[in-house]
């Protein structure tokens, strides 16, 4: 098959900005199965190791995966047909409510489809066709269902974060987005720093106060971006967190002792370091 058309119809900046939005808000979609679905698998495999560990029968769980079942509204069980999973148009013409039973859809859906299109463009914007935007997409969609998942259930899966320190290492063999050097400290410095951090608060007050999966996540930012990015990230996940964290004190009495998870910030931080790192560095050292 040919592919020079498609390379060539690419090649024009409108036509791939235009193209990268649609497919962010198809990928979107999936995202949020991804976000729903993931939590409840890795929930069942656990069930599943505690049954075995105690040497009792597995439970009967009913096949699980992102494929299968088909969804179905929540509430009663409605089998969502094609017309009603058109990104954010089938949420806007349905008013949010379930065609079935009229339960309320979460606004989490269109959002995750909205955002999901937005930074896909704009990676595509910021860095036009080629093998450095495909990187680029992958690193955007696996962040936001990182960051959806964190915020829901406070965990940030392996099977996720794992790979996607791979994938960045293996992106930088050809130094995409920093040299293979730059990108192995990058993921070694982003997991002991924020490593050495856990430990020095856990020893000065004996409480945890962040889990392992924030270390993954942040050696994976380094491996894609290197580790001249770290310090930034890190500054801004810290920034971002605590104005969100103050705010959810002040204005919606949420009390200190409740966690909140670092994954979003950490993830957000990821991807304006991303599309917008350089710019902001350049602009840090000609402050100082």
């Amino acid at each position: 098959m040919d592919f020079q058309p498609l390379a060539t119809a690419l090649a024009i900046p409108w036509v791939l900005v235009a193209t990268c939005a649609l497919l962010g808000l198809l990928v979107g979609s999936f995202l949020n199965v991804v976000i729903c679905r993931l939590p409840k698998m890795m929930e069942q495999e656990w069930q599943c190791q505690c049954a075995e560990f105690r040497g009792e029968p597995v439970p009967a769980i009913e096949p699980f995966s992102l494929v299968s079942p088909r969804s179905r509204c929540p509430q009663c069980g409605h089998a969502i047909r094609a017309f009603e999973n058109i990104p954010i148009l089938s949420w806007v013409f349905l008013r949010g409510k379930c065609a079935g039973c009229k339960a309320p859809i979460s606004p989490r859906y269109p959002l995750v489809e909205a955002l999901t299109g937005i930074i896909s463009a704009a990676a595509a914007t910021d860095l036009g066709f080629g093998w450095p935007l495909i990187g680029a997409l992958l690193l955007c969609w696996s962040l936001i269902a990182l960051t959806f998942i964190d915020a829901e259930t406070q965990l940030l899966p392996d099977s996720i974060t794992l790979p996607l320190l791979w994938a960045g290492l293996g992106f930088n063999l050809a130094s995409t987005f920093t040299d293979l050097p730059s990108a192995v400290i990058g993921a070694m410095a982003g997991y002991l720093s924020l490593w050495s951090v856990y430990w020095v608060f856990k020893l000065v007050t004996g409480k945890e106060g962040m889990g392992y999966g924030d270390f993954k996540l942040l050696a994976a930012l380094g491996a894609w971006l290197g580790w001249q990015m770290l310090p930034l990230i890190i500054l801004l996940s810290s920034l971002v967190g605590a104005i969100v964290g103050i705010a959810l004190i002040v204005l919606a009495k949420r009390g200190r002792q409740v966690p909140i998870p670092f994954g979003p910030y950490l993830a957000t931080a990821g991807l304006i370091a991303l599309i917008w790192g350089k710019p902001l560095t350049q602009a840090y050292l000609r402050m100082i």
